[in-house]
């Protein structure tokens, strides 16, 4: 019997490369299918944002977000915003995605996923954290662990805004962890805030967190959070919605306003 002719190796490495170029080619297209996204998320945010302002402006009012300043206050400001705000961005589209194993549980700080209570801060970890402001007042911002003291079971960490950066030392109640993967919606929906669930979360283009309800959860691993922030500017009290990355959306210790 007469056997069948192989292939020569030129012509199955040429198959090979062909396979690999059309491998290479779709995650191209899904890499701009979903920077395009992005892109979109990020203008509707700016516009709602926009519109928070002109609305403020308008009425003469600053927001009261949060309940933590009064109408002679505006919030705090950042030195600069742009770059900061970049590099904040970044380190939210960088948190890894959480993906275990057929019957694995997503970890403690996975998405919604508290840290465990014996749980310490690494220095250079970003955190949440309850300061005082210099009327006293006090406030949530975006903080970095310098240090951990366990005779004192007190923090030290740095404002990350460098424009007032300041050294706090605060106790362990008064800091939240925050996130250290995405939760998979697709895979790990429970690990996720669910709709009307009370957070805190980081308010766009600032360095401070305000209490706000979950407006829509993440639907996809590369979406974020629409969330309504607390804001008495408005009827209902609330914000328009505004997307906010897991890695800046934590539990708020807080009960809800009634």
């Amino acid at each position: 019997m007469r056997r069948p002719a192989e292939a020569p190796p030129y012509t199955m490495a040429l198959v090979s490369a062909d396979s690999r170029i059309a491998e290479l080619l779709t995650e191209l297209h899904q890499l701009i299918k979903q920077t395009q996204e992005e892109r979109s998320r990020s203008e509707h945010n700016l516009v709602n944002i926009q519109k928070t302002h002109e609305r403020m402006q308008t009425e003469n009012k600053t927001a009261k977000i949060a309940g933590l300043y009064n109408d002679s206050e505006p919030p705090r400001k950042t030195m600069r915003r742009g770059v900061l705000m970049t590099l904040l961005q970044q380190s939210a589209m960088t948190l890894p995605l959480w993906i275990g194993k057929p019957g694995d549980k997503p970890p403690p700080l996975c998405g919604a996923i508290p840290a465990s209570g014996d749980y310490v801060a690494k220095p250079g970890d970003k955190v949440a954290a309850r300061v005082k402001a210099v009327d006293g007042d006090e406030q949530w911002i975006l903080a970095e662990v310098v240090s951990y003291s366990h005779a004192t079971n007190k923090y030290e960490v740095d404002d990350i805004d460098e424009e007032g950066k300041e050294r706090h030392t605060l106790s362990r109640r008064r800091i939240i962890p925050l996130p250290q993967w995405k939760a998979n919606p697709e895979t790990d929906p429970e690990a996720l805030f669910q709709k009307e669930q009370l957070v805190l979360a980081l308010y766009p283009q600032t360095t401070c967190f305000y209490r706000a309800l979950i407006h829509t959860p993440p639907q996809r691993p590369q979406d974020d959070y629409s969330v309504l922030f607390e804001d008495t500017s408005y009827a209902d009290g609330y914000s328009p919605p505004l997307n906010v990355a897991q890695r800046y959306v934590v539990a708020c210790k807080e009960p809800k306003k009634k």
